[in-house]
C-alpha cells in the first residue's frame, strides 16, 4: 500500500509538463476568443461578415495551434475554440458568406 501514500503527479486531464508554452497558450486564447465571437455573432443574421471571417481565422489559428500543441490542456482549449469557430463560420456562410 505504499503507492497510496504517494501523490499522483503525472495524471489528470489538464496535466502539464511544468514548462511554459507562451506561443501555444496565446494561440489557444486567440482561438477561444475568435470561436466565441464567431459563435455568438452567428446567431444574428445581419452579422454574417463578422461571423464568417472570425470563424475562418479561428479555424486557421486553431489548426496551427493543434499542430504545435504540447499538452492536453492546450489541445482541450483549442478543440473547444475550433468547434465554436467552425459552427460560427458555417452559420455565417449560410447567412451570406464572406463577402456579403
Amino acid at each position: 500500500m505504499a503507492q497510496a501514500l504517494r501523490p499522483n503527479t503525472a495524471g489528470g486531464l489538464f496535466a502539464t509538463d511544468g514548462k511554459p508554452h507562451p506561443l501555444q497558450d496565446t494561440l489557444m486564447a486567440v482561438t477561444l476568443a475568435l470561436g466565441i465571437t464567431s459563435f455568438i455573432t452567428a446567431m444574428f443574421h445581419h452579422l454574417h461578415l463578422l461571423s464568417s471571417w472570425t470563424g475562418l481565422v479561428g479555424i486557421l489559428t486553431g489548426a496551427y495551434g493543434q499542430w504545435i500543441s504540447v499538452t492536453t490542456r492546450e489541445r482541450f482549449g483549442l478543440v473547444l475554440g475550433l468547434g465554436a469557430a467552425a459552427v460560427g463560420f458555417f452559420l455565417g456562410m449560410a447567412h451570406g458568406g464572406l463577402f456579403g
